[in-house]
């Protein structure tokens, strides 16, 4: 079994997928904010959504779409959410996928339509005809795609592995977007996944489900979610490996969550004004529901993100936050540690350098470990500081 980085991998690095993207003038700042991916052969695909009950035309109607599993295709636009806009919201969302249809010749049920931007806006839709009948698509269109789908992110988020095991060799690549409205169930993200594997439909769905379980589920900015939200894969075989299904495909599902894990971790790191990206790890807690509950609790507190961008070394917001997680704990059996120093055991504070710890928080990462020691649980949340920038991004958002 061998799991390798491609250099420059992006979403168009598995065999037969095309991406490009173009300037449409929905985002009024002269960059790229309309883009296709596009499978050249069948696939079999999968999605997760939003659990916001506010739900935007894209993500209604991409729920249907992706029903029968045999998307080909994901149109997609940044600078207008086309959320809550009724009625004529839906119709642009269904014209959308029928310019994409029409373009690439396949059924308009074989496409997905995403957008992200401003909630209440209505699309543009001169705009993005012209957007989509001027876009070129070609196998390096990747990473164009991943720019265009970027709104107050400082960064394009991208990777693909390379993955040879004994069921033959294939790769999976994937690029996401999000910085701000982050929080789990799911983040305030949009992320499209490829494989030129050959996967069982079921198989790829319970694979999907648990890797945005394990990554985007477990990331926090400031504890909004999106009524945008979307993870998606499509999967091509054109590798021609054998068949991954939950028998073999423990490998398939190993690099997919590290393929999710990584643009998670993109997306906590690029928060909103963030300065320093924080990693929280549990350990020793009943189960892994209780462990996800926990580090999510603390990733997402707002003391502890304050204190983190002040070098503060207060590990009692930590305790706090784990406290009113409602996962079952001992506070005897207690062990905190901040950038794998020891400040608590046994429930009890440990005498520690306090500017000597401070220094160690100035960093660009930061860790925070909490052992419960009264189980098997384990899990890992992604955050960021709480900056004032972050207030100054969003109290002119729609200026």
């Amino acid at each position: 079994m061998k799991i390798t980085e491609i250099i420059q991998g992006t979403v168009t690095s598995p065999q037969g997928f095309l991406a490009g993207a173009v300037e449409a003038g929905i985002k009024y700042d002269g960059r790229l904010d309309v883009g296709i991916l596009f499978s050249e052969r069948p696939c079999i695909s999968a999605a997760v959504f939003t659990n916001n009950r506010v739900q935007a035309a894209p993500v209604i109607l991409s729920m249907k779409h992706v029903q029968d599993g045999k998307v080909r295709a994901v149109a997609v636009n940044s600078g207008c959410a086309n959320a809550c806009t009724g009625d004529t919201g839906m119709s642009n969302a269904i014209e959308t996928t029928k310019l994409v249809s029409d373009k690439l010749g396949i059924p308009r049920e074989q496409v997905l339509v995403a957008s992200t931007g401003v909630i209440g806006t209505h699309m543009p839709m001169g705009k993005m005809k012209h957007g989509i009948e001027k876009l070129k698509l070609s196998p390096d269109g990747g990473h164009a795609l991943a720019a265009a789908i970027m709104t107050t992110d400082t960064r394009p988020k991208e990777i693909a592995l390379l993955v040879e095991d004994s069921t033959g060799k294939y790769t999976i690549g994937g690029i996401a977007k999000g910085a701000g409205m982050i929080h789990p169930d799911m983040a305030t993200l949009l992320c499209f996944l490829t494989t030129d594997a050959l996967v069982e439909r079921d198989f790829l769905r319970k694979a999907l489900k648990k890797a945005a379980d394990a990554s985007f589920n477990m990331i926090t900015v400031d504890g909004d979610t999106s009524t945008n939200d979307m993870l998606s894969i499509m999967a091509n075989g054109a590798a021609a490996n054998e068949e991954l299904n939950s028998t073999n495909g423990r490998v398939f599902q190993e690099a997919l969550n590290r393929v999710c894990q990584y643009l998670a971790c993109s997306i906590a790191a690029d928060g909103e004004g963030a300065t320093k990206a924080i990693q929280v790890d549990i350990e020793g807690a009943r189960n892994v529901a209780e462990a996800r509950k926990i580090a999510r609790n603390i990733a997402g507190s707002s003391l502890v993100k304050a204190a983190i961008h002040g070098n503060d070394p207060n590990w009692g917001r930590i305790v706090a936050a784990l406290g009113r997680s409602g996962a079952h704990m001992l506070e005897d059996n207690l062990e905190v540690y901040l950038q794998n120093i020891a400040v608590m055991k046994n429930g009890l504070p440990l005498a520690m350098d306090k500017n000597m710890l401070s220094k160690r928080l100035n960093t660009d990462k930061v860790l925070i470990k909490v052992c419960l020691n009264i189980g098997r649980g384990k899990a890992t949340s992604w955050g960021c500081d709480l900056s004032e920038e972050y207030v100054t991004i969003n109290s002119d958002y729609t200026s």
